[in-house]
């Protein structure tokens, strides 16, 4: 009891620093997780969560039969692959290239440069993408005319949907996301790079041998937390992007939750759709995890 009275009083600061973020997840992370209940239940806002009737997996059953199911569960995975596979690297080649950079105000100018949209607002984001591909004023196509081709409605085609998507979320988050990166890259050992340079190494040499394996626990980490959001689509941005002429391609999971759990007010529905993606993540990041723990010594756990 003494020693343990002995690190609290010794930690009591940092303790009260913590507080707040401890309070808030547990306000508006763990307290919210009782609401799963409704997706097992007909959720009725006047009988209450207990007075409403115990339905199962009614509507679990209704989902996974549902018209809508193959499409959605489709474009969803499709636009959280494409945004592993296209915007994961983004941020760690930027990092990299910024680190080979020497001269302090080009790479400080850079990297402000690089941050910046990520403080833009998804509705900003979005307007921006609208005025700059408009079929009639927007310079994307004042460029394509002027090649001697015919304007696109890039907003209005469905074809178009996942590569604006991916392109937006990358320079949007390109520059925020380097900043891990660059925080490892400045744990490397400076010697390693002066012995490598006293044999000879080049700068590429010194890149695949000293500062990606640097990096690569980082890179690991990263890669396992970001496959635990494969199916966590950013909602606002496809909402706003999305248009009666796209569904077909833009409509996924969290913007047909939004349709059918708030705009419908079938809340049970809506929360068995959620609670099915959270735990199809849960599995993808515990697989990732088991696959990294096996096959490096760079696991979350």
């Amino acid at each position: 009891m003494a020693l343990f009275r002995l690190k609290f009083n010794r930690s009591k600061y940092l303790l009260l620093l913590f507080l707040p973020a401890l309070i808030y997840y547990i306000l508006f992370k763990y307290v919210p997780m009782f609401g799963i209940l409704i997706s097992f239940k007909d959720y009725n806002p006047f009988k209450g969560i207990w007075q409403s009737d115990w339905v199962g997996l009614k509507y679990y059953s209704m989902f996974f039969h549902s018209p809508d199911f193959p499409k959605l569960l489709k474009n969803t995975v499709l636009l959280g692959v494409y945004k592993v596979v296209f915007g994961f690297p983004a941020p760690i080649i930027l990092a990299l290239l910024l680190n080979e950079v020497r001269k302090g105000v080009v790479k400080r100018l850079v990297q402000s440069i690089s941050y910046l949209p990520h403080f833009i607002s998804n509705v900003v984001v979005v307007s921006m993408m609208f005025l700059f591909l408009s079929p009639t004023s927007g310079l994307v196509n004042h460029l394509i005319e002027w090649m001697g081709y015919s304007s696109v409605n890039f907003m209005q085609n469905e074809n178009y949907f996942r590569t604006l998507y991916i392109l937006s979320e990358i320079w949007q988050h390109i520059g925020w996301e380097t900043i891990i990166y660059l925080a490892a890259l400045s744990a490397i050992d400076p010697q390693l790079y002066e012995a490598a340079t006293v044999d000879g190494a080049s700068r590429w040499h010194q890149l695949r041998h000293i500062t990606v394996p640097g990096i690569m626990p980082a890179i690991v980490i990263l890669f396992i937390l970001n496959i635990g959001h494969v199916l966590d689509i950013g909602f606002e941005k496809v909402l706003l992007m999305l248009n009666p002429s796209i569904y077909s391609t833009a409509d996924v999971l969290s913007t047909y939750v939004f349709r059918t759990g708030i705009q419908a007010m079938n809340y049970s529905y809506g929360t068995a759709i959620d609670l099915f993606t959270s735990v199809v993540n849960l599995l993808f990041i515990l697989t990732a995890n088991w696959i990294s723990r096996k096959t490096s010594e760079t696991s979350l756990w």
